[in-house]
This record gives C-alpha cells, sequence and structure tokens, in this order.
C-alpha cells in the first residue's frame, strides 16, 4: 500500500511540475483555433442546400406537405405530424445556429482576414444576400420571429419581431447588398460553392430574389411589391444558365440527401404522389418521364396523401436525381418568369405579357429538366395548359403550372400554393391536423423562451399549423 501511494504522490507532483497552466489540459491539439472566414461561409452554404434538399422526416416535410411526395411503410408525416419527430425544432435550429451563425462569425471575420476592399465589400454583400434568403425560409415558415436580438450569445432569450417588419428590413438589406456589389472585383473564389466567386452572377440572383420578395409583399404592400418587382426585373434570370444551383459531390459526405435518404439507407419509404402524377398525366406532360420511372404496368403512378403506399406498386423517381452528386437549386430562371407572369397580371411594369412570361416559364422548366424545344412547343399548344385557355384566374394557371416546375423544391412549391391557392390541395381524411399554412414554434423556445413565445403566438393569432402568416391574405 505505502509503494502505491508513493507512486500517486509521485505522479501528481511529475505532472504538477510539468504543467504550469492546468487548463491547457482542455485543448484539443488537432482542432483549429482560427477559422478563416471563407470556410465559416462555405458552411453554411452547405448547411443551407442540406436543409433544402434533404427528405428525412427529422428534417423537413416539405415535398410532403406540398404533396409532391407520399410515404410508404410510414404515413405520420403525410397526415402532418410535425410533433412526433420535432420537425419544427429541427428546422429552426438548422437555420439559425447551422446557416444564419456561421453567416454571422464570417462577416465579423471578413474585414481583418480580406485587405482587398473591394473584394471584402463584395464579400460581405454576398453574406449579407445568404442571410436574407436565409430569414425569408425562416419567416416565411413561422411568422413572427427573433430577428433584432438574434445570434446575440448574451441574450438566451429574444424577443420576436413582427413577420411584415423583418420582411421589409430584409428587402432593405438585399437593395443595399446589391448596390455594393462591384462585378469588377473579384469575391470567394472557389470557396463560394453556389457561384465560384461570380459577382456578377450574385447580382443577378439578387435581382431576382428581389422579384420574388416583391411578390411575397403583393397582398399587403403592393406599392412595394411593385416598386421591388420592378427594380429587380432589370437584373434579373434571363436564361437557365443563371440558375442559382448547388453542386453536391459523389463521394461521402457531400452528397445529396436525396442520394443519402432514398439509395445509400437502403430503405424504400418514399414514392412520387398521386395528386402530381395524376395532375401531369391529365396534361400529357413531357416532364413525366423526367421525374419518375414508370410502374409495373407501364403507367405513371403515385401513391395517397396520408396512406401506408406499398412501394413496389407504383412509380418511383427517376434515376437521375437520386445520383449522389445531383445538385440542389436555390432559384431558377423558371421562377423568374412565374413571378414576372403574375407581376403583369397585378398590373407591375414589367416588359412582355402574361402569357409570354408564362410560356418562357415552362419552357424553361422543361428544358431544365431534360426534355426538348419541340416537347415545350407540344405541351403549350394543349389547350388545357395554353395560357389562353387554360381553365381559371390567372393564379389557378399560373399556381399549378409552377406548382409542377417546382418539383424537388418542396418549401417553395408550399408557399406559392400558400400565395395564389392553387392548386387546390387538402388535407388528407387521416390528417391529425387542418392543411399547414405555417409550422408551430419550436419546444425549445415554448420551454426556454417561454414569454417571447407567448408574446409571438399570441400576436400571429396562435400557434397553429392553420393560421395564415402576413404575406397569405387571400
Amino acid at each position: 500500500m505505502k509503494k502505491i501511494g508513493i507512486f500517486f504522490i509521485g505522479s501528481a507532483l511529475a505532472v504538477s511540475s510539468c504543467t504550469k497552466d492546468l487548463t491547457s489540459l482542455n485543448r484539443n491539439p488537432k482542432a483549429a483555433e482560427e477559422v478563416p472566414s471563407y470556410t465559416l461561409f462555405s458552411n453554411a452554404q452547405l448547411n443551407f442546400a442540406n436543409n433544402h434538399a434533404s427528405p428525412s422526416v427529422f428534417t423537413n416535410l416539405w415535398r410532403l406537405i406540398a404533396q409532391q411526395w407520399a410515404q410508404t411503410t410510414y404515413n405520420t408525416e403525410s397526415n402532418y405530424d410535425l410533433g412526433t419527430n420535432n420537425l419544427p425544432q429541427a428546422w429552426w435550429h438548422n437555420m439559425y445556429r447551422d446557416v444564419l451563425k456561421n453567416l454571422e462569425e464570417s462577416r465579423k471575420l471578413i474585414p481583418n482576414d480580406v485587405s482587398d476592399a473591394e473584394v471584402r465589400k463584395n464579400q460581405i454583400a454576398i453574406v449579407e444576400i445568404m442571410q436574407v434568403l436565409t430569414y425569408h425560409y425562416i419567416v416565411s415558415a413561422f411568422g413572427n420571429i427573433p430577428y433584432t436580438d438574434a445570434l446575440k450569445l448574451d441574450n438566451v432569450q429574444p424577443a420576436y419581431d413582427d413577420a411584415a417588419g423583418v420582411y421589409a428590413n430584409l428587402l432593405a438589406r438585399l437593395n443595399t447588398a446589391i448596390n455594393n456589389l462591384n462585378t469588377s472585383a473579384a469575391s470567394f473564389g472557389s470557396a463560394d460553392l453556389l457561384y465560384k466567386g461570380d459577382v456578377a452572377k450574385w447580382k443577378k440572383f439578387a435581382n431576382s430574389f428581389k422579384i420574388k420578395m416583391g411578390m411575397m409583399m403583393a397582398d399587403y404592400d403592393a406599392n412595394a411589391a411593385k416598386a421591388a418587382v420592378e427594380q429587380g426585373a432589370a437584373g434579373a434570370f434571363t436564361s437557365n444558365s443563371d440558375n442559382a444551383m448547388f453542386k453536391f459531390l459523389s463521394t461521402t459526405p457531400n452528397t445529396n440527401p436525396v442520394w443519402v435518404n432514398l439509395v445509400q439507407s437502403g430503405r424504400n419509404d418514399f414514392v412520387p404522389a398521386s395528386t402530381l402524377v395524376n395532375k401531369m398525366n391529365s396534361l400529357s406532360d413531357p416532364r413525366l418521364p423526367l421525374y419518375f420511372t414508370k410502374d409495373a404496368s407501364n403507367n405513371y403512378s403515385g401513391g395517397v396523401i396520408g396512406e401506408n403506399n406499398t412501394y413496389a406498386n407504383y412509380s418511383h423517381f427517376a434515376p437521375a436525381i437520386t445520383v449522389p452528386d445531383y445538385p440542389t437549386w436555390f432559384m431558377d430562371y423558371a421562377e423568374v418568369e412565374f413571378l414576372l407572369a403574375e407581376a403583369v397580371e397585378r398590373g407591375f411594369n414589367v416588359s412582355g405579357t402574361a402569357a409570354e412570361h408564362y410560356d418562357k416559364a415552362i419552357t424553361a422548366s422543361i428544358l431544365f429538366w431534360g426534355g426538348s424545344q419541340a416537347d415545350a412547343n407540344t405541351y403549350l399548344a394543349n389547350a388545357a395548359v395554353k395560357y389562353s385557355s387554360a381553365t381559371g384566374t390567372y393564379k389557378q394557371k399560373i399556381g399549378t403550372q409552377k406548382w409542377i416546375a417546382l418539383f424537388e423544391r418542396g418549401f417553395d412549391a408550399w408557399t406559392e400554393f400558400r400565395r395564389l391557392d392553387y392548386p387546390a390541395l387538402v388535407a388528407p381524411p387521416t390528417a391529425l391536423t387542418p392543411f399547414p399554412t405555417r409550422y408551430t414554434y419550436p419546444v425549445s423556445e415554448q420551454n426556454l423562451n417561454r414569454k417571447s413565445y407567448n408574446a409571438a403566438s399570441a400576436a400571429i393569432g396562435g400557434d397553429r399549423v392553420d393560421v395564415k402568416l402576413w404575406f397569405d391574405k387571400f
């Protein structure tokens, strides 16, 4: 026993004599102590892309809400069960923590990391555009959100800001960022995973997104919407070559989450939804073989929303969509043209007719997915598709075709349905809630930020999925 005691005493003396600063024992010698600003920017872009592309029921369910995908073995999310997997909290934390916080820290470090004044200015402007983009998806999911007090580590109970006020401020920030971009100077180079540092393309993207933000405001502030759309139209996307494409890699861990969930997992949890497939069948849509495979009966078919669908009985997703390096995209030319078609119908001063923009939008979508100009011409000649003869108001015509074109962009398809009310999506009879028009606030906010949560819930009319948000007036 004495020998053991002496050994421990000796060991302790040896440690104390060799280590003057015991806190250094907590340091990981392999961990980076200084992080370059550009790596934080790249990481934010990757996290944003993953959040939007993922079909995981632990991350988002936009494709299911928009009724473009259906489920097989499990159907709780198709029945609007947001609580079991705490989906609102996952989306909230992913966007605030993994995207916005990385962007904010990148912005703080850029002044010290970048010596060239014009490059520095471009980088800060592009970070700002990404922040505006990210906040757009948070505020249009939840309504009132932490904004003024957000991202401050010393304030763990931030107040919530009015959603319409947040959106107006975001538009002002976007305007400033656009004005600060210098297309003659460089930016992030290869660290920019979207446009490889091409400032001219970022400027087009920002102007295109400005149109989108303007149309989001159209039903509650028509004057601000008109100004934004008219200003953005002159510098927006003009072809598919401008699309904001995020390209995943063919090797893990940076592969497309669709491949991860549909192929690598070895699971068969999803099939196309009958809501989408049936509509495309009725229109003889040339994108059917580009979106889906044929079923065992050599037809295109989809599973029923809210039901347990047998995987083998239906069409599946086209092989091109499920490869590891298949990209996701933040915005495309087709969306811009649909927005401009709507702008014409609302009386905004943009060039062209609604029918011309509508035709360009559909053509751009078909070409983007691998169809031909001949395919587009034939489709547009269909009386059920042609702008002058298709059924319904401009909202029905544009809303239906835009929903088809927004395949694989579930959040945006859901938002456009909320704005335009077409196509007529309804909750399945087995749904646990009414059709969702918003996400409920995270459980973490209810538990840790109760006062602010209660105030925000009361301000929007209750923390329910069927509360309509500020942009969803009609």
